[in-house]
């Protein structure tokens, strides 16, 4: 097993540079750049950029180069721990990432937990009371919920909360501890505003995880060695819980890999509805500006996530399924 993990840890490195170059392909694919942004919106103000102070700004941004030359000062850099300055933000970018990342992926892991806690209990009853009015209710939400799109439903249970109770729920921080240093009271407030958003990212995110449990077990149940230990008088709840729960929860444990990435990249519009401050905005809005460094080390990051959230995936069904061996 460590010589697998370790294995994979190594191959991270091949990985995250066929990743740069896609990324930085990626986001030189959309005709004009930064600048050709910039100067589009200053015209749309009023103001007017001659070719010397169009040629003076390519320049400051290193974009007068050519574009293996551009990326690798970007690698370079990066491999310095420096990802760049943000055109748009005029930051660093890795000020940039300190901010919002942590929160981002703390928000995707609450979100993943809250699925897991929501959908598993659920995918386990269901397949167990197969057809039974429980069985088809949660198949409904199910359908549900895979249908409607997470904004829609934040935007309704937004309206909902401030109609039932006065309290809009949008931001991380009420306004009163936003520059407020951190305290019991700060975090107790985040916990307010935060469990919204957690809700809506879970829910939307059980939907399917309830379908995949939920097929995966009533195939198991029917198999002969749950038959057998039946037959030999093993409790029903034991025997579920200890043999084909376990086998079943393996397609939940393989989806670690893209669900991590998805729930921080797919809170991009649910944080713009809600006004979070996590990557998903700043990613949207790099984008729309072409703000190439800050879009490539943002999506730089999500790869590497995908990447670490197989290794998670692949340790974590060695661990629970013991018929899975590595060499």
């Amino acid at each position: 097993m460590a010589r697998f993990v370790l294995r994979r840890l190594l191959m991270l490195i091949p990985f995250l540079f066929l990743i740069s170059v896609v990324s930085f392909a990626v986001i030189q694919l959309p005709p004009g750049d930064f600048v050709d942004t910039y100067v589009r919106n200053l015209e749309v103000q009023g103001g007017t950029v001659n070719q010397g102070q169009r040629a003076a700004i390519e320049a400051q941004y290193g974009l007068d180069r050519p574009v293996y030359i551009q990326y690798g000062i970007w690698v370079k850099h990066i491999a310095q721990g420096d990802f760049g300055n943000s055109f748009l933000y005029d930051r660093p970018v890795g000020d940039i990432l300190k901010e919002r990342v942590p929160r981002t992926v703390g928000i995707a892991l609450a979100a993943m937990l809250l699925t897991w806690v929501i959908a598993v209990p659920i995918g386990i009853y269901s397949a167990l009371r197969q057809y039974s009015v429980w069985d088809h209710l949660f198949t409904f939400i199910s359908f549900v919920g895979l249908a409607v799109p997470g904004f829609l439903l934040a935007l309704v249970l937004m309206y909902v909360v401030y109609e039932k109770t006065g309290w809009l729920v949008t931001g991380m921080f009420s306004p009163e501890y936003r520059a407020a240093p951190w305290s019991v009271a700060k975090f107790v407030d985040m916990l307010k505003n935060l469990w919204l958003p957690l809700l809506v990212l879970a829910v939307t995110s059980a939907a399917g995880v309830i379908r995949v449990l939920r097929a995966s077990l009533l195939d198991e149940v029917k198999k002969q060695y749950v038959t057998t230990a039946r037959s030999k008088g093993m409790p029903e709840w034991k025997l579920v819980m200890r043999y084909p729960v376990r086998i079943a929860i393996n397609p939940l444990i393989s989806t670690i890999g893209w669900m991590l990435p998805a729930l921080v990249g797919g809170e991009v519009v649910v944080s713009k509805v809600l006004n979070i401050p996590t990557t998903g905005p700043v990613l949207l809005e790099a984008i729309l500006s072409q703000d190439m460094y800050l879009t490539g080390a943002l999506v730089m990051i999500l790869s590497a996530l995908t990447v670490i959230g197989t290794l998670a995936s692949d340790v974590l069904l060695a661990v629970v399924d013991p018929r899975i061996r590595y060499e």
